[in-house]
């Protein structure tokens, strides 16, 4: 029976006599969140477990639900959907919110409808590809919530598409959207590089026949180095949001804004947000990539441990500055059943600090581990017996 196994690990001296102090922050958002994703340090958090309404923010989620379904081939970017006359008319004028501008009975690939949802956040876009996709735009929601489960989304639901207002039935909190980018960004790299970073998108055409172009109203394109995505968001129930990342020297952070008061207080608070966490916090490097860190205990295996090493240069995030006392252990479920490829995560590097709290760092397997033999298996139930 497998069970948490907890081995302090001795090859580094972790342990530093200096204290320091958490860098301060002040924001006007009632709520925030920032977290380190190179270290999954969080480095500031203010009611960021809240349920909130997401506004366009929601969209992530559908952005998400797309991205997952071309990756696993069960969509393309050139399949073409046609906009419904029914969902045309729903999502077209002043009342209707952001918008693509599409036309009815208009036939508009995956590709061209995510660019509208990302770049425009159209919420015409955002239905287009829900009916086209599930039928229904309610049987796309039920993928969406399936799949925030999947993720962990523990405080999220989702009503709509598109995050329009819904009597209370979409709701996030701070810390889920920051999961769902976290998510968006490791699973995807390709498809978030290539949506997320367009600074502007043209579609449809005005009155007079000219071609209309929108800008991306990301607040950190432009403004921010290393700024890649991702969503904004803005109802008068939400206020002005902005979900946001960009990484600087190996560093990737992730920032969750709610209820600002107007668009430009977003864009300055999302920059000085965003410069604050690079600037205020720095990586520590405790561990070179390759190096083995403790073992772990095999079961059913030819070999009884296997070296536990960092996949990467492994660092932990701590104020500028400072030099802080931390600790560190190894924790992994075990032991680890056999076979156990080379490079597998099979176990963490738990570091504290009295400034960051718990950040978890991957182990993975040193060598690969294959299943014992029938002797080697009818051995290891014996000595279990005895066990």
């Amino acid at each position: 029976m497998k069970k948490l196994l907890v081995v302090p690990p001795v090859l580094f001296a972790l342990i530093a006599p200096a204290s320091a102090q958490r860098p301060p922050y002040e924001t006007p958002a009632p709520v925030a969140y920032l977290e380190d994703l190179s270290s999954g340090a969080v480095l500031y958090a203010k009611d960021a477990d809240r349920r909130i309404p997401p506004a366009s923010m929601a969209k992530m989620m559908t952005t998400y639900v797309v991205f997952d379904m071309l990756k696993k081939g069960e969509l393309r970017l050139d399949q073409e959907f046609t906009v419904r006359p029914e969902t045309w008319r729903r999502w077209h004028g002043p009342q209707a919110g952001s918008t693509m501008f599409l036309s009815a009975n208009e036939r508009v690939s995956v590709e061209n409808l995510l660019y509208g949802v990302v770049v425009l956040s159209g919420n015409d876009a955002c239905v287009v590809l829900a009916e086209g996709i599930a039928g229904t735009e309610e049987a796309f929601v039920n993928l969406m919530n399936q799949r925030a489960k999947a993720l962990g989304l523990n405080d999220s639901n989702f009503g709509n598409s598109n995050g329009w207002p819904d009597q209370g039935r979409t709701y996030v909190t701070a810390r889920d959207l920051a999961k769902l980018a976290k998510a968006t960004i490791e699973e995807h790299p390709r498809l978030y590089r290539q949506f997320y970073t367009r600074r502007e998108f043209t579609w449809g055409q005005t009155m007079g026949g000219n071609a209309i172009t929108q800008a991306n109203r990301d607040p950190l394109l432009g403004r921010v180095e290393g700024a890649d995505g991702l969503k904004t968001g803005h109802t008068e129930e939400a206020g002005y949001g902005f979900t946001g990342s960009a990484e600087q020297n190996g560093r990737r952070l992730v920032m969750v804004l709610s209820g600002l008061n107007s668009f430009n207080q977003r864009i300055s608070e999302s920059v000085r947000f965003m410069e604050w966490g690079f600037r205020a916090w720095r990586a520590r490097p405790i561990v070179a990539q390759g190096k083995r860190v403790e073992t772990a205990d095999v079961q059913l295996g030819d070999a009884s441990t296997v070296g536990l090493v960092a996949p990467r240069n492994l660092s932990i995030t701590v104020p500028s500055g400072s030099n802080a006392a931390i600790q560190a252990k190894v924790v992994y479920q075990g032991p680890v059943r056999a076979p156990i490829a080379q490079g597998q995560h099979i176990a963490d590097l738990v570091v504290t600090s009295p400034d960051t709290g718990e950040q978890r760092l991957p182990l993975v397997a040193e060598t690969a581990v294959a299943e014992a033999g029938f002797f080697g298996r009818v051995w290891a139930g014996l000595m279990s017996l005895f066990a």
